[in-house]
């Protein structure tokens, strides 16, 4: 935790790109939150919702039930780009190369190779910069993007192309995987847990945000983070200079037997406040109230209309520095009558 909230000993300026807001420290990063944060606001949500209502019912009634069905990539990473598609504005022409280079990424993740994670990243910005430049001339109602190109910093000058994106890459460069990975862990855990199947719909939107979050915990695929120390200190029982990388464990964080007891215990109210799934700290994920909105809505479309097993085929965990599953396989099956 301490790493974590200690944003002057432990930098998040880590990595040798830029990063906005999240690599960013001090007054910089609270400028930039706060240009930011209105994005994820409470008002933007509610506007949101009823179109990634539409973007998962849309998926939901395309799927198959009775056949195998992949559950990362054939529902997680097609809700993911959609969902997230929506929300900035996007043409829908994009989906195909944004999976694309979903699967790329993780494959580059997994390598530890840096040529081929720059690779990747220089692909995803040269799709960020072609989309800004579309952004910039023409927008929609509701176009996340064509607003950003309008943010002024305080002291008076619009946000950088090489800040735009910066930000969107943020916002979607990980949470496409992240979001598609979610969706895995979540219907992993219901196939487990069949109970919850009936128990989860009729569940307040409250409720069911703190269960989605619960199960995150359990396996969460938020793995780590890197801080940087700016000086000399002595953390766990080790002294570090300046300059030593540290890692963030969330997984063992999230699963400290210490703070819950049996990890695998699901209490979704009694955990709610050691859950650190986004985060903790000035530097906690901006993003969240987006992804809680996305997955809670992807979950009710789901379970509305079917309950989810276990197909045949292998499935496998993610390798890390990934979490959660990487191929599934579940069978849906219609709720007679519809949704309980």
């Amino acid at each position: 935790m301490r790493v974590a909230q200690d944003a002057a000993t432990f930098s998040n300026h880590v990595s040798r790109f830029l990063q906005v807001p999240n690599g960013l420290d001090g007054e910089e990063h609270r400028e930039m939150r706060e240009l930011l944060d209105p994005f994820f606001s409470t008002e933007a949500m509610v506007r949101l919702k009823p179109r990634v209502e539409n973007v998962a019912d849309s998926l939901v009634e395309s799927l198959v039930p009775g056949a195998p069905i992949w559950s990362v990539r054939e529902i997680g990473s097609v809700y993911a780009v959609r969902a997230q598609s929506t929300w900035l504005g996007w043409r829908s022409d994009v989906e195909d190369e944004l999976i694309e280079w979903m699967d790329a990424n993780h494959e580059a993740t997994r390598s530890g190779e840096l040529t081929r994670t720059r690779e990747v990243a220089e692909w995803f910005d040269r799709i960020m910069r072609g989309l800004v430049a579309e952004h910039r001339e023409s927008h929609g109602p509701e176009d996340v993007t064509h607003a950003l190109t309008l943010v002024t910093k305080g002291d008076g000058a619009p946000l950088s192309e090489e800040e735009l994106v910066s930000i969107l890459r943020n916002w979607t460069g990980g949470d496409l995987g992240s979001l598609a990975l979610c969706t895995g862990v979540l219907l992993h855990w219901l196939v487990e847990h069949p109970e919850r199947q009936a128990e989860w719909p009729v569940l307040s939107d409250s409720a069911l945000d703190r269960a989605i979050d619960e199960v995150l915990r359990i396996d969460d695929p938020f793995t780590s983070n890197r801080r940087v120390t700016t000086c000399p200190v002595h953390v766990a029982g080790r002294d570090l200079e300046a300059g030593t990388q540290v890692v963030i464990d969330w997984t063992s964080a999230n699963r400290d037997p210490e703070v819950f007891g049996d990890p695998d215990s699901y209490d979704p109210e009694g955990h709610a406040a050691d859950n650190l799934v986004y985060g903790t700290g000035a530097h906690v994920c901006p993003g969240r109230p987006l992804a809680t909105l996305e997955l809670r809505v992807l979950v009710r479309a789901l379970l509305a209309q079917f309950r989810v097993s276990r197909a045949e085929g292998e499935a496998a965990r993610a390798q890390w520095p990934l979490g959660g599953w990487e191929r599934l396989p579940v069978l849906l099956t219609e709720v007679d009558g519809g949704a309980e």
